[in-house]
């Protein structure tokens, strides 16, 4: 399916909800997204330098599908978050917050809340309604490597991070300080 390209070019893969589609991040700041039921075809290449203004540098390290495939999230070696309108390739918004590169991101069960961590040692949600960070989290000054969120229980909504702290973090609300 992704014939053609040169060793170490794929840097993160997801899939989504559905399975329809695999997207692609590389190196060189492109993200590919192929449809799995139409035999694997590549059906968007988004730049992410330049033409749709998301000035990343290099890499795109994060590539997340929100839930029902709706929105593509994208970040790496930058300080913002991109999303991008998976139906018609538009970027739709740029996310600003963080002051260094972003390394993770995931998206709450009900894509109401888009999850980031960094280089920067910061988790901030992210209301997608609002477009805007409504909280940051931070136990640790070293690199988040990787933030997830967990099964909602009852009301509340939680994330774990994990990075260069050596330990995974839990937290229990979304929002907050």
């Amino acid at each position: 399916m992704v014939d053609g390209n040169k060793a170490g070019e794929v840097w993160a893969i997801v899939l989504s909800e559905d399975g329809q589609y695999l997207a692609a991040t590389s190196f060189d700041g492109r993200i590919n997204v192929w449809d799995n039921l139409a035999d694997g075809a590549k059906i968007k290449e988004f730049e992410t330098k330049g033409s749709f203004g998301m000035s990343m540098v290099k890499s795109v390290r994060s590539v997340k599908f929100s839930p029902g495939g709706t929105l593509l999230a994208a970040t790496g070696d930058s300080t913002l978050i991109a999303l991008y309108d998976v139906g018609s390739g538009e970027q739709v918004a740029n996310l600003r917050g963080h002051t260094s590169w972003v390394f993770s991101l995931d998206w709450s069960h009900t894509g109401e809340f888009l999850l980031s961590g960094s280089f920067d040692g910061k988790a901030k949600v992210w209301s997608i309604d609002r477009r805007e960070c409504v909280a940051t989290h931070s136990e640790t000054d070293k690199t988040l490597w990787s933030v997830k969120w967990l099964p909602k229980t009852g009301k509340s909504e939680g994330f774990a991070t994990g990075g260069a702290n050596k330990s995974i973090c839990f937290y229990r609300e979304a929002s907050g300080g």
